[in-house]
């Protein structure tokens, strides 16, 4: 059954704003969000706690149901997965993982015109892991076999056309750790040549150096996008787009936007200051994040680019408060021009 397609920012709801323009938030089921855009007297008795330890500190989140994203999705079009990021969707005997069944899940309670995207196992795109304590080389990287028996297939098995896009997410490197952007570019080469075509692919690399002309001429070749991400050690947004020669490079006329956390802020203090993620924090939503994610979404929509929207609780406190300030200020700029 289709959704209606409403826009009315008072209620979150953001879906109708322009048929180019999907905004989501990264991951969902937040209790914070309650009287937001999910609805409290719906979830008596089924909020569940779970702790998880950030920066040396132990938190607790209050999550609601994998039926929850049912309402979700009546106010956004689109929502990222990111637990897919730590773990595969099949063992290598083929086995589905815990991460199968609640993707499986998921996709039960979504509608018609609902979408995901999903973050690809770090194992794939990261050259060192964390394991107890320390950074490992990670045999896997850039694996297109695992990739793709792993991951792929049973992503694209489970999903087909409502997975919207596959975000490879690099981690930062330090200096004496980096590669030469050449190098990447032709490791990054040989691996998208030698995984299935498609063009739900993204890369987020989070070392400015690498946001460079080869690495930049591979994901064009291969028609890979490059997720404009506003983290912690990149440049400004606008400042990232200019880099690739503001082309958006994407073979299927599709642009991830990821607003994540402010600048110069660490993942660890950023999720602190956000923690129960119920509300927008002073002086922690960047305004200029705001204007420049806008800007992109208007040069997307003049370039019959569709466009993504993430957004993060970290970003400035509550994802669905930053969405709102997004859409508006969309909405009047559109309505102004």
């Amino acid at each position: 059954m289709a959704r209606e397609e409403i826009f009315n920012p008072e209620t979150f709801h953001v879906r109708g704003l322009h048929p180019l323009v999907a905004i989501g938030t990264a991951s969902d089921r937040y209790a914070g969000w309650l009287g937001q855009i999910y609805t409290s007297e719906r979830y008596t008795g089924q909020i569940t706690q779970r702790s998880h330890a950030v920066g040396g500190r132990a938190f607790v989140e209050e999550m609601l149901p994998v039926e929850s994203v049912e309402e979700y999705f009546d106010h956004f079009r689109v929502l990222e997965l990111d637990f897919t990021f730590y773990r595969f969707l099949l063992e290598e005997d083929g086995r589905p993982t815990p991460n199968y069944h609640v993707l499986r899940k998921y996709r039960q309670h979504m509608g018609e015109d609902d979408g995901l995207i999903l973050k690809v196992p770090q194992v794939i795109f990261a050259r060192k892991l964390r394991r107890r304590g320390s950074f490992i080389v990670n045999e896997a990287y850039l694996n297109p076999d695992i990739f793709r028996r792993c991951f792929f297939e049973p992503a694209q098995d489970l999903l087909g056309p409502k997975l919207q896009g596959l975000i490879f997410e690099q981690e930062y490197q330090r200096q004496k750790e980096r590669t030469p952007p050449a190098d990447l570019a032709v490791a990054l080469d040989a691996f998208f040549g030698a995984i299935p075509k498609d063009n739900r692919y993204h890369v987020e690399l989070r070392t400015e150096s690498y946001l460079s002309k080869p690495v930049f001429e591979v994901l064009a070749k291969h028609g890979v996008g490059q997720v404009l991400s506003h983290w912690t050690w990149l440049p400004p947004l606008m400042k990232q787009f200019a880099k690739s020669g503001g082309v958006m490079l994407n073979a299927g006329g599709r642009c991830i936007v990821r607003l994540m956390t402010p600048r110069g802020v660490r993942y660890e203090d950023a999720y602190a200051r956000a923690h129960p993620f119920s509300a927008l924090v002073d002086d922690m939503l960047d305004p200029k994040m705001v204007e420049e994610t806008v800007e992109l979404m208007r040069t997307a929509v003049d370039r019959s680019v569709q466009i993504y929207v993430i957004v993060n609780n970290r970003a400035g406190g509550n994802a669905p408060l930053i969405a709102r300030q997004v859409a508006e200020r969309f909405a009047t700029e559109c309505r102004d021009a």
